[in-house]
């Protein structure tokens, strides 16, 4: 057993409150670790079977997640407090913390074909770009990338004969990871690849049909994104619109989140299957969380605090920024708990409302800087206090969304005002 293995008790509690203070410290924030011990207990031990399967099979990848992190100088306190984390987001209890420790030291067994499509390479980038790499893009790097036109060194025939190997030797066994939209329009002739020219939907399909899982990162793989902003002239649409029949997992945001990429491998590593996925096939630990839920300037939307205008006096005291075009009542993701670079600070910690990136059609309905209230956005019937499938199914016949009422009647009063 390694070093990241042994004498776990003895830090466990600790480790896992300092986690818990810094990711779930925002009020509203849940986890649901109430299914009972019984239901723990069997999980348990599924968990540990599936590792012990997995530890059997050759590494795919020749890279240890203790080497990796060796290198760059954290310790085993850090990657305790990170599976602390880990366990938290993944909505269990703290007792499967070993367990998180040890699939991750196995993350080196699970083959990862990267397809790009059509896209501007924002998710891949912005974990390349980190200049202080978390534990989460850590482990991205520990995973067997066979894969990815965008970081691998080999190009033409060499690319397409490495793809087609990887996809022989690892059948049925690998993760496509794809990002970007797909373009059909034309018969599909906006992107193309290879040298047998394969529009990009006929290349995702040949890819996705053999892998295990199909995980669509970032909003214009999910949902067509920015190139599916209308007029969308090369009909843009997301991976789920092409893939059929095969288990598919949407993680969007722009870009997305690597705790929440990680995440959802680590749970496939642990148990072999998907996580729970809401009606939009996102990933439940990560996106069953409203922003506007979670947001730490929910008590100034509570008391009615807002910024009227960019530089007034509510926007020196960080009042809530809803009237500003902020769709946190809207949008549902966890980025408010987890945050970005290193949990340091997330869009409306920087003074700049959501916009709704992690949801359907997000940059023509939500990615707006005009106040809400000169948006077309209203509330669906029984308003926005619900649970994350709730709320989305409310949205197939509602003609959009929007806030509750003391805030539409705040909104109200400000223009009755501004016409005296």
């Amino acid at each position: 057993m390694n070093i990241y293995s042994d004498n776990l008790k003895g830090e466990i509690m600790t480790d896992r409150r300092d986690a818990l203070a810094s990711m779930f410290s925002a009020k509203g924030a849940k986890v649901n670790t109430n299914r009972g011990d019984e239901y723990y207990d069997n999980l348990l031990i599924k968990m540990n079977n599936r590792l012990d399967e997995l530890e059997k099979t050759e590494a795919a990848s020749k890279t240890s997640i203790e080497h990796v992190l060796e290198a760059e100088g954290l310790t085993r306190r850090d990657f305790m407090k990170w599976a602390s984390a880990a366990c938290a987001m993944l909505m269990l209890p703290p007792s499967f913390t070993p367990t998180i420790l040890r699939a991750a030291e196995l993350m080196n067994r699970v083959p990862v074909i990267w397809l790009e499509l059509q896209d501007c390479a924002g998710n891949s980038e912005a974990i390349l770009r980190s200049d202080a790499p978390t534990i989460d893009e850590l482990i991205l790097d520990v995973l067997s990338l066979e894969f990815n036109e965008t970081l691998m060194a080999a190009a033409g025939h060499q690319a397409e004969e490495h793809l087609e190997e990887a996809m022989h030797t690892f059948k049925g066994k690998y993760i496509c990871v794809v990002e970007g939209a797909i373009p059909l329009s034309m018969d599909g002739m906006y992107g193309t690849i290879g040298a047998k020219a394969e529009t990009f939907e006929e290349h995702l399909i040949r890819v996705a049909k053999d892998s295990a899982a199909v995980v669509a990162v970032g909003t214009c793989a999910t949902f067509g994104g920015v190139p599916a902003a209308a007029p969308n002239p090369t009909g843009a649409v997301g991976v789920q619109d092409v893939v059929k029949g095969k288990a598919i997992i949407n993680i969007p945001a722009c870009p997305a989140n690597p705790a929440n990429i990680t995440g959802t491998i680590l749970h496939f590593v642990l148990t072999g299957q998907i996580p729970e996925l809401d009606h939009l096939n996102r990933p439940k630990f990560a996106f069953g969380y409203r922003i506007h839920d979670n947001c730490e300037r929910r008590a100034h939307f509570d008391a009615g605090e807002f910024v009227e205008e960019w530089g007034d006096q509510g926007a020196e005291n960080n009042f809530c920024l809803y009237k500003m075009g902020c769709k946190g009542p809207m949008t549902f993701n966890n980025c408010s708990i987890v945050r970005y670079n290193e949990a340091v600070n997330w869009p409306i910690g920087a003074g700049h409302g959501c916009i709704g990136c992690s949801e359907p059609q997000f940059w023509d309905k939500y990615a707006t800087e005009r106040p809400i209230a000169d948006s077309r956005i209203k509330a669906p019937t029984g308003g926005v206090e619900k649970s994350v499938d709730e709320f989305g199914l409310g949205l197939l016949t509602a003609a959009g969304i929007g806030i509750g009422i003391h805030a539409v009647a705040s909104i109200a009063a400000g223009k009755k005002e501004g016409d005296e």
